[in-house]
């Protein structure tokens, strides 16, 4: 599999590390769309939203439990946004779920 983001978690390709776990890899992301701009990532390979399985319920669960301690963690007590892009229409450009979290801006509504 000629996975980016399977790549990076595997330490294959260096990231600007955010937190990691057993099953969890979080780090900036390179093109920020805010001034707090990171990706949470499972270190399985689960190709997107559309994939997730029953199964990947207790991670899934991990990773918003992840995303809560980094977003103590870096004082987003004003809030932040976590988005996840499903297939191509939704701008989902590597085939890998991730979350991007977004923070320390105004974030309008409805995005896009």
């Amino acid at each position: 599999m000629d996975c980016l983001f399977c790549k990076m978690a595997a330490g294959e390709i260096p990231v600007n590390k955010v937190f990691e776990d057993e099953s969890v890899l979080a780090f900036h992301d390179i093109d920020p769309q805010a001034p707090v701009h990171f990706l949470v990532i499972p270190k399985k390979h689960i190709g997107s939203p559309a994939e997730i399985q029953p199964e990947d319920g207790e991670l899934v669960g991990h990773i918003f439990a992840v995303i809560a301690q980094i977003a103590k963690e870096m004082g987003l007590e004003k809030g932040y946004r976590v988005v996840t892009n499903s297939g191509e229409d939704a701008g989902q450009s590597v085939h890998h779920l991730h979350f991007h979290v977004l923070a320390k801006r105004s974030l309008a509504w409805p995005p896009g």
